[in-house]
């Protein structure tokens, strides 16, 4: 499987988790940059409430590196490497020892799979992920669209 199709399945599913927890997604883009092959811009501060602000931040960043395994079938944790450092750090900040990180990191990460595996989810990451491999770009509101739409026709 080539790279873009890899890096447009890990943008999208960011782009959907940050949707999931109530984050306002800005643009997916899977042009590469010096350090990343994409980005999904969130705008900042626009958040509607969610229980655990915590968790919702642990949950998009290891949603990439989860729909990017499930598209090829492994996880690649070294394109996923900046992620993880995050996700280690809110861990390590909510825990305060690393073996309660590490369950707490796997906790969510089976958590991230299980919401991924959903059918009207994966449906829109799948979406958003071909519209990435053509476009290279596409707007918050177009994966909004996307998601509504999945969600709509795989309840």
């Amino acid at each position: 499987m080539d790279q873009k199709t890899l890096t447009a399945y890990h943008e999208a599913g960011h782009a959907v988790m940050a949707l999931l927890m109530g984050r306002s997604v800005q643009k997916v883009s899977i042009i590469p940059s010096q350090n990343r092959l994409g980005v999904c811009t969130m705008q900042k501060g626009r958040a509607k409430q969610v229980q655990d602000k915590l968790e919702a931040e642990m949950l998009i960043l290891l949603a990439g590196m989860a729909a990017e395994g499930r598209k090829s079938g492994k996880y690649n944790i070294h394109g996923a490497s900046q992620d993880l450092r995050m996700v280690e750090k809110l861990a390590m900040s909510r825990s305060g020892n690393a073996r309660q990180a590490e369950k707490l990191i796997h906790k969510t990460l089976d958590k991230t799979q299980h919401l991924l595996s959903q059918s009207g989810t994966w449906q829109a990451v799948k979406a958003i992920a071909t519209e990435l491999v053509e476009n290279e770009s596409i707007s918050g509101r177009a994966a909004k669209h996307h998601l509504t739409l999945a969600q709509a026709k795989h309840p």
